[in-house]
């Protein structure tokens, strides 16, 4: 699986006591060679033994543009 290279940033997950968006920069995440992607993570619940995720995604770099153009729709029509 992937190295977690570095973590960018943790927000607090709105609507929870203490969940969190961890939003990271994974090296190669499918193998030897494979791509370096931007890695989101959310967490219902942020205690020290929740070391997975609830969801996550794996975005690559050529598509963080789209996909940010694409959250800034979807928080107009919320």
């Amino acid at each position: 699986m992937g190295i977690l290279d570095k973590i960018v940033d943790v927000i607090k997950l709105s609507g929870t006591e203490n969940g969190k968006i961890e939003v990271a920069i994974i090296k190669e995440p499918y193998g030897e060679d494979s791509e370096s992607v931007a890695s989101i993570g959310v967490f219902l619940n942020s205690d020290p033994e929740t070391l997975n995720p609830n969801w996550l995604v794996h975005i690559p770099k050529s598509n963080i543009d789209g996909v940010i153009e694409a959250l800034k729709k979807a928080k107009e029509e919320l």
